[in-house]
């Protein structure tokens, strides 16, 4: 059991800014063992209203507070939640069963994205640009600008996996883009949610901006479908993003969904730095990442010796309790996810595929897994696995790799070590993906960049600037400055 009691009283929503409770409670579970670790009131429809409602209203408001308010509301954020690093931590390693080192990790991160946003809220005013409007006879004497204006209501809804990281890549950019925002955070993992929205309004943000509301799937589905929602931004699974997009009563909505990331390695690769990348991209957060190695194709002349030496790299990753420090590798959320990743190993040893380490599974912990010979047919290739399992295979050119990786109805990021610039150029102009990482995993991710996928993966794209980008309409003033009598 974990150290942690369970709150006499379940934790409050967020209505408006305003802690609120409701007639029902869920409890929130530490993955690792099973036990109750908090509970939380859920949102009923009259709350869900309440919501939209106080969302609405408040568009007004938020959008008229000057940049310079937005960014230190924002910086201000990023203050408080450096300042309570272990705290958010370990809830958030309670809530996902993600180890301790991790959601270190992804506090730290989430204090850039909301310093980040609001470095961003500073230029928003300057975001627009000069129109020629006298490139043509009849535009002479009239001067044409373009600026950009917050959309509205913006609901966010966010997965379990990372739950203060992905809550901060929507909330802080609705802020700086001068949008309330409405968090549905997964059922899961509601806390960090809750903790961060109360961390942005302590920071001075408007009450009416903000609002967490944990609530039923219909009742989340009912809020996509409201036209007082401008804005959807969804993060989770490709099933039920694409489903929501159909249901959506606003046409901006951007869908940040899964893939089965694949990652090529060329034979001029220093394979010492390839293992030891491959084996933090496929086990990071126990492989529960939209990013995470999933395929790793090495060409024939360096198959072996890189299967080695990730095999060497994999046996130093040490699984266990989350909440002690040296465990490297967590569980996944919760039983039903763990039995479907053993499913998978089990499926590909059944078509010929070969474990060579890994496989075994105690509880929600499913030891890091190498498998080879797997036919890229089968789910562990095909479908996003979301779990520690990596699928080794081999290639003799290029061509042949890059074709493996677009065979796929995902394409989010994907992973190229090279140093040759002409091998570099033909992957960047014919991988299906949103983004090519040259020489590491495709895991890699800094907040800042534009983030997002193509084909299933989604559309849209995260990274302050581009995420306030979609976050708010151009707008074209003309003006002729001549004197008319």
């Amino acid at each position: 059991m974990t150290e942690t009691a369970v709150a006499a009283d379940p934790r409050p929503l967020l209505l408006a800014g305003r802690p609120t409770t409701s007639g029902e409670s869920m409890p929130v579970v530490f993955p690792y063992d099973g036990s109750e670790i908090a509970r939380v009131w859920l949102a009923d429809e009259a709350m869900v209203e309440q919501a939209l409602a106080s969302a609405a209203a408040a568009e007004a408001e938020v959008a008229a507070l000057p940049p310079f308010r937005r960014a230190e509301i924002l910086i201000g954020a990023a203050e408080l939640v450096r300042s309570r690093e272990d705290e958010l931590a370990r809830q958030m390693t309670l809530e996902t069963g993600n180890a301790v080192w991790e959601t270190r990790f992804e506090v730290q991160r989430t204090a850039e994205i909301l310093q980040l946003a609001g470095e961003e809220a500073r230029r928003i005013a300057s975001t627009g640009e000069s129109v020629p409007i006298d490139a043509v006879p009849r535009g002479e004497g009239r001067i044409g600008l373009t600026r950009r204006f917050p959309v509205g209501t913006v609901l966010a809804i966010t997965p379990f996996n990372a739950p203060l990281l992905l809550v901060a890549h929507k909330l802080g950019p609705a802020l700086a883009a001068g949008c309330p925002c409405i968090v549905r955070p997964a059922s899961k993992t509601p806390l960090s949610a809750l903790s961060l929205a109360e961390i942005v309004l302590e920071a001075g943000a408007p009450p009416a901006a903000v609002s967490v509301v944990p609530c039923a799937t219909e009742l989340a589905e009912r809020m996509v479908a409201d036209e007082r929602v401008k804005l959807l931004s969804f993060t989770g699974s490709a099933a039920v993003g694409w489903r929501l997009q159909k249901v959506a009563a606003t046409a901006r909505v951007t869908l940040e969904l899964g893939g089965n990331g694949a990652v090529i390695v060329e034979p001029d690769a220093d394979l010492d730095y390839v293992a030891q990348r491959c084996a933090f991209g496929g086990f990071l957060r126990a492989g529960q990442a939209c990013i995470s190695v999933q395929r790793l194709y090495a060409h024939s002349s360096i198959y072996d010796a890189l299967r080695e030496k990730l095999l060497e790299r994999i046996a130093e990753l040490r699984m266990g309790n989350p909440l002690e420090e040296s465990t490297v590798v967590g569980g996944l959320i919760d039983e039903a996810a763990a039995e479907k990743a053993e499913a998978l190993v089990q499926e590909a040893v059944a078509a010929g595929g070969r474990v060579l380490c890994g496989g075994t599974r105690e509880g929600t912990v499913l030891a890091p897994t190498l498998l080879v010979d797997v036919p890229e047919s089968l789910r562990v290739c095909a479908e996003e696995a979301f779990a520690p399992i990596v699928v080794l295979s081999p290639y003799e050119d290029v061509d042949e790799a890059i074709a493996l990786a677009n065979a796929t109805p995902f394409g989010l990021q994907a992973g190229l070590f090279s140093n040759d610039i002409r091998v570099i150029h033909r992957a960047f102009e014919r991988l299906e993906v949103g983004a090519l990482i040259v020489n590491d995993v495709n895991t890699f991710r800094v907040d800042q960049m534009p983030y997002g996928g193509a084909k299933r993966s989604g559309h849209g794209r995260e990274g302050m600037r581009w995420a306030i980008r979609e976050m708010t309409e151009e707008r074209l003033l003309v003006i002729d400055p001549r004197q008319r009598r």
